[in-house]
């Protein structure tokens, strides 16, 4: 099933609201099942799971500085947990079973309470059996606002996500093979902010913050923007001290974040954000564009910094991780638990993928480092498939041939046969995990573990 097979029902469909941001957070989430009208009125409805009945969940906000305090109630079927994804935070607060929490189990409860020191866009989602949980809905943007934000008209946030229905409106099954050894689960349906291109009505001249999140399990979105000028000012959270001109094409792989200061340029009725795919450009969502024409604003908007980590690259501590598996190529045999598998027991596992030669999360960290050491990992993509690397806890730079660092980051994207180095000050204590985020490789053996000890 193609989005283009709706485009003929799209002014029946339900947008996603188009006031505000929600301005403050609930002090309880409850993830359970519920059922939306993901495809437009006169199809099936969808069974999703969900945080308080809603998909997304509901956009959390918060000020810089400001506490965080949820108590997330487990009414699934299943055990699950709650990642803030980006945040720096305490490691106990992170969400991640057996590395920093125990399961919430059905009918459970966990009390999350944790400071936030930096501004910027973020998002929440189970960290539990998440190649499932999170294509269900469990999911939402997470947005912490400077102490003095930029002066802009609208400031919109966009979750684009793809997800895989079935004819009937149901979620394909989860037990595909394929999924695990080869790209990930690649949807069939695009989706911003749980609908089919919705729209966010501007005017002319306005200035607009968008913040544009990825929830997609696995593909790696090129997005264009139409009718727009502007610039790239954050990334994964964090400002540029520099920010970029808006380019023709903008890569975010899963978990990836990027914020953009836009002017409303067109004279066109309508602006549009587009998905690029390999037959050709499609709206993920779209803007009606109403007023006279007005002269776009010239200032460039620079946010400003959050706390600073300086990295040390001569005294760096040094890992490299070799990413192995899959289909294609794949590995012939790989170490589970301290026992070496050939590859029929692995897949007999459902693992397909290694790190350093390891398949699963290890029993010893991939490194252990002093607080406040840095840390220089140097990664080999050596697998036919794309792998988006994201670290929990901190953020890193790319350090490029001349030595330079490049913008902060907590997610990374190696294509087939990249090399690409990282390096990160380790300034937050305790076991922080290090994984792909297509979330079936993870699922399938891609994670490890950094210990920065106190």
């Amino acid at each position: 099933m193609q989005r283009r097979q709706f485009l003929g029902s799209l002014a029946a469909a339900s947008l996603f609201p188009r006031g505000g941001i929600a301005q403050t957070a609930p002090m309880r989430l409850i993830a359970a099942p519920h059922r939306q009208q993901v495809l437009p009125v006169g199809y099936p409805d969808t069974a999703m799971w969900s945080f308080d009945a809603t998909f997304p969940g509901k956009a959390l906000r918060f000020k810089q500085g400001d506490r965080l305090g949820i108590t997330v109630e487990n009414q699934l079927p299943q055990p699950t947990s709650v990642h803030w994804h980006g945040l720096r935070l305490d490691n106990a607060m992170d969400g991640v079973p057996g590395l920093t929490q125990a399961p919430i189990e059905q009918g459970a409860s966990f009390e999350y309470d944790f400071a936030l020191p930096d501004a910027g866009t973020y998002w929440y989602h189970s960290h539990a059996k998440s190649m499932e949980q999170v294509e269900r809905g469990l999911y939402g943007p997470l947005i912490i606002d400077e102490t003095e934000p930029p002066d802009v008209d609208q400031d919109i946030t966009l979750m684009i996500d793809d997800i895989r229905l079935e004819q009937d409106g149901n979620l394909a099954a989860f037990d595909n093979f394929h999924d695990l050894s080869h790209a990930g689960r690649i949807g069939n349906l695009w989706l911003a902010n749980g609908q089919i291109d919705p729209a966010y009505p501007l005017k002319r001249g306005d200035r607009v913050r968008l913040r544009l999140i990825s929830a997609a399990n696995a593909r790696v979105f090129t997005l264009g923007l139409q009718g727009f000028d502007g610039w790239v000012v954050a990334l994964d959270g964090m400002p540029l001290k520099d920010p970029r001109t808006l380019p023709e094409e903008l890569v975010l792989a899963p978990a990836q974040r990027m914020d953009l200061i836009l002017d409303v340029t067109t004279d066109s009725e309508e602006a549009f954000l587009i998905t690029f795919e390999r037959d050709g450009g499609y709206a993920i969502a779209h803007f009606p564009v109403t007023g006279p024409s007005k002269a776009a604003r010239s200032e460039k908007v620079i946010l400003p910094p959050n706390p600073d980590f300086p990295i040390d690259l001569a005294n760096a501590r040094t890992a490299t991780l070799m990413i192995e598996g899959g289909a294609m190529g794949g590995m012939r045999a790989a170490r589970v638990d301290g026992q070496e598998l050939d590859a029929r027991e692995l897949a007999g596992r459902g693992l397909f993928w290694a790190l350093n030669g390891v398949a699963g999360r290890p029993e010893t960290p991939l490194l252990d480092v002093s607080l406040g050491e840095t840390v220089r990992i140097g990664m080999a993509n050596n697998t036919a498939f794309p792998h988006g690397m994201h670290l929990h806890g901190m953020h890193f730079s790319e350090v490029f041939s001349d030595g330079t660092l490049g913008p902060l980051r907590d997610t990374i994207l190696l294509n087939p046969q990249d090399t690409r180095e990282i390096a990160f000050q380790a300034h937050n204590p305790g076991d922080w995990l290090f994984h792909c985020h297509m979330l079936a490789h993870h699922q399938a053996g891609m994670g490890t573990w950094i210990r920065v000890s106190a």
